[in-house]
């Protein structure tokens, strides 16, 4: 337990022995031992009947437009919890993350049986960058509490590592010029595609039904695109899933599994019949590689 020693945990037993008899908290859900895992100090919501953590983050300092961001203002990490019935709780949270944590952090978070639901900025001019990666739990409090701490770790790993954010994917240079085997792609993806200066793209088309009542389906932007450029041992993948809300953890899964980067977690729509939601991913690598890795996920789809 890297940040956590066993002094500090034996206080936060204490401490959170006193906060779950002091709260009143729902019997069916353990405080003090959420607290004893994370070691995070918790308020006890009486009239929700949830338990939240947060956690500032304060290993690099945050500027937006100039001006240094305290965490008041929402630089922290947090998870809530709420018991549904005896031994199975729901957590919600959201971590702050940089960039180069985001994917090694979403990687744990798949791991440890968590869900992934969305990833975006809440800032502009932010240096460096933050990203959100909201995420979504269902088990026992210990399991989902480990699960979180679990992440957490990750962070401090990667920032043990080096102190400063990376300033990109690292790896061999993209040539500007690009050279691509079309047809070796369009044989690994299934799927047709169209070729511009050496480069490649496809494009699969989904339909949705709008609130009106239309149909909305490809050229409406209901589509997963996927773009390669470069050459066949040193290319770039660049694309957007289009996934139902049942497809997002098998597709998030497949993308992470392959080294692919996600991006972005989101909507373009609302009140969508089947909900649509949007992962931009980004890797780096042979073509080939990122070609089948991309395939994968692409087998989680329903066409």
């Amino acid at each position: 337990m890297k940040p956590w020693g066993t002094k500090l945990l034996f206080a936060a037993f204490m401490c959170g022995m006193q906060v779950a008899q002091s709260a009143g908290q729902d019997t069916l859900l353990d405080t003090a031992k959420i607290h004893a895992i994370l070691a995070l100090n918790g308020t006890w919501n009486a009239e929700e009947r949830v338990y939240r953590v947060s956690s500032p983050k304060t290993d690099i300092k945050v500027t937006v437009d100039g001006f240094t961001l305290p965490s008041f203002l929402g630089m922290s990490s947090w998870a809530a919890f709420k018991a549904l019935s005896e031994d199975h709780v729901m957590m919600m949270g959201d971590f702050a993350l940089l960039q180069d944590e985001v994917n090694p952090v979403m990687s744990v978070a798949l791991q440890n049986g968590l869900e992934v639901t969305a990833l975006h900025n809440h800032f502009f001019y932010d240096e460096p960058k933050v990203f959100f990666m909201h995420i979504h739990g269902e088990d026992s409090a210990s399991r989902l509490a480990i699960a979180y701490r679990n992440v957490m770790e990750k962070v401090i790993d990667i920032r043990v590592l080096q102190l400063q954010p990376r300033k990109g994917f690292g790896g061999t240079a993209i040539p500007q010029k690009s050279s691509l085997p079309a047809a070796a792609i369009e044989k690994i993806l299934g799927v047709r595609g169209e070729t511009n200066n050496g480069m490649f793209k496809a494009v699969i088309g989904r339909k949705t039904k709008m609130s009106c009542g239309c149909e909305a389906g490809q050229d409406m932007g209901v589509s997963t695109w996927i773009g390669f450029a470069g050459t066949q041992d040193s290319a770039v993948a660049d694309g957007d899933f289009a996934v139902e809300e049942n497809e997002l953890r098998n597709v998030l899964v497949a993308l992470r599994t392959a080294d692919i980067y996600v991006l972005a977690i989101h909507n373009h729509m609302t009140e969508e019949t089947p909900r649509i939601i949007f992962v931009h991913f980004w890797g780096k690598g042979r073509v080939t590689a990122l070609a089948q890795g991309i395939r994968t996920a692409l087998n989680v789809l329903k066409h």
